[in-house]
């Protein structure tokens, strides 16, 4: 009775029963993607979302920009604070921890302005 067919190319769906059994179980299908939907929404806030970068010079004598601060926060403004400082002798790298935007540790303003560039 009726003629459509789903995308599977299952039987030809004949009676009422068979149309209602039908819906209601596109009903489930459609709750249970929503449900994880929801579910995979929640868990994205817990990924880096957020970026930025201030590269400079740190001391006189070395040009060029090679130095860098990169903010990577969640959506909570969670992460952490990466820190390249290039001299002549060497590159010296340190992380710090960020919380709620914050850093317990002392931040360079280099550091902030990173981490002020990715909550805007």
């Amino acid at each position: 009775m009726f003629p459509f067919k789903n995308k599977k190319a299952k039987p030809k769906i004949q009676t009422l029963e068979e149309a209602i059994r039908h819906i209601n179980s596109l009903e489930d299908k459609l709750e249970k993607l929503e449900a994880d939907f929801k579910d995979r929404e929640e868990k994205s806030k817990l990924f880096f979302q957020r970026f930025g970068l201030i590269r400079y010079s740190p001391f006189n004598e070395v040009g060029g920009n090679q130095s860098f601060s990169l903010a990577m926060l969640d959506e909570n403004n969670n992460g952490f604070v990466l820190t390249s400082m290039y001299t002549k002798e060497g590159n010296r790298f340190f992380a710090k921890l960020v919380e709620k935007g914050a850093s317990k540790y002392q931040l360079s303003e280099e550091e902030k302005e990173a981490i002020k560039q990715v909550k805007k």
